[in-house]
């Protein structure tokens, strides 16, 4: 299913819902506008179009095979970041356990492309969700899905929703990152009564723990890896409970963008359990890194022995206005650049063919289809100029592009990335 899925994604074809594509390309199949390798600065793209670098992209897939690998951790790349399943597919081949999402239509996605092992980082209470999901199970016997618990009447809605179902779902206890963060339960004695609100139905199956340690307040080294014990003494007193029993494996996971070093330190401290451990590392951001917010979060800077992920989006949008000498605009806006936790930053600037560092160049705002530039006088920047831009928080970039051209370091473009958001 999911090979035939990617195939006919090569056969949608070119038209306006796509922007940034070149006008001309109007009717042509992905596939045959892939083929033709046209450049993205030459080949009739139109500003604003955002770029994946191809040798980024394919670098930061191979560093992060190489670190879970090495540090003998399972890894399933939380897909809700770019949710483009050519993307989940490349992180298959590299790997990868499978995908972790965050909603129901995600999982739909997921599924329609062929995933055959789903780990959803969070509590599912919809009961036409979990209907769904349960036939998927009924149907596939190889398909496995894991989803969180975090509260008993959250167990209690599941349980009457699934009512019928020949395969159990498998359940983790979400253990919370501390008072006042986002979801979880909050003490140790509180997660018992949840595994026991689990063990008494029939449609469910506890087979481990898991939470996200990004969210521990205040966070720091020492707190992150001492939440991240509280998570592993967890899985040892479940299992010590017996709470385990006959399962073939005990998955503890956890595992964000930003302290996935952490994640790696304390997991490799797990007990011999009673059956094998799982230990599933979730991170996403990865997959294209940016410029900003995950370029200064990263554990690479912690570890930089270990490699370097690589920024892999720009995006490119063209100077239409100089209405002085302070100042510029460029038509990309908020429709087209993540700012939620960073402005774009200005990189090169490119002119008949040439291009060189946007020196002078900064981003002060963005309206919906505007972007603000201030300009020194060291910026050398005219109108129809296009201007590229790094961007931060890749989950807010890859939302707003439906199909991506992936461009080659000198402007070919080899491939388009869809999405389904």
């Amino acid at each position: 299913m999911g090979i035939e899925a990617l195939a006919r994604l090569a056969d949608e074809r070119v038209d306006h819902r796509f922007k940034g594509l070149p006008p001309d390309a109007d009717g042509l199949t992905v596939a045959e506008l892939a083929a033709q390798r046209r450049n993205l600065f030459t080949g009739g793209f139109t500003t604003p179009v955002l770029a994946l670098s191809a040798e980024r992209l394919e670098h930061n897939l191979a560093l992060m095979e190489t670190y879970a690998t090495r540090h003998g951790l399972a890894f399933a790349p939380h897909g809700k970041t770019s949710m483009a399943p050519q993307l989940f597919h490349r992180q298959m081949e590299r790997g990868a356990w499978g995908i972790t999402l965050a909603v129901p239509h995600q999982v739909r996605v997921a599924r329609a492309f062929g995933v055959r092992r789903i780990f959803v980082a969070n509590e599912i209470l919809d009961p036409a969700a979990l209907r769904w999901i349960s036939a998927e199970l009924d149907a596939d016997p190889g398909f496995r899905f894991i989803c969180y618990v975090d509260s008993v009447r959250g167990v209690e809605q599941m349980d009457a929703a699934l009512q019928g179902a020949a395969r159990p779902l498998d359940v983790v206890v979400e253990l919370g990152a501390g008072e006042g963060a986002r979801t979880g339960v909050r003490t140790e004695a509180e997660c018992a009564e949840v595994a026991d609100a689990v063990a008494r139905t029939r449609t469910l199956r506890l087979v481990g723990v898991a939470g996200y340690e990004g969210e521990v307040p205040e966070a720091d080294p020492e707190r992150v890896h001492a939440w991240l014990r509280r998570l592993v003494a967890l899985a040892a007193d479940f299992d010590k409970a017996g709470r385990f029993r006959g399962r073939e494996e005990i998955v503890v996971s956890a595992g964000g963008s930003a302290w996935f070093d952490a994640v790696a330190d304390v997991f490799a401290e797990i007990p011999a359990l009673s059956s094998p451990v799982l230990k599933l590392l979730r991170s996403g951001a990865y997959v294209s890194h940016d410029d900003g917010h995950y370029r200064q979060v990263t554990p690479f800077n912690r570890v930089p022995e270990e490699g370097a992920l690589e920024p892999a989006f720009r995006l490119w949008a063209q100077v239409v206005s100089r209405p002085s000498a302070e100042q510029a605009f460029a038509n990309a806006g908020k429709r087209d650049a993540a700012y939620d936790l960073d402005l774009p930053f200005a990189q090169v600037v490119r002119r008949d063919g040439a291009e060189r560092p946007a020196t002078g160049v900064s981003v002060t705002g963005l309206s919906d289809q505007h972007t603000w530039l201030r300009t020194t006088d060291e910026a050398d920047l005219e109108a129809g100029d296009w201007v590229g831009m790094g961007l931060s928080h890749p989950c807010t970039s890859f939302d707003k592009w439906q199909l991506i051209p992936l461009a080659e370091a000198d402007g070919t473009v080899v491939d388009y990335i869809r999405t389904f958001f």
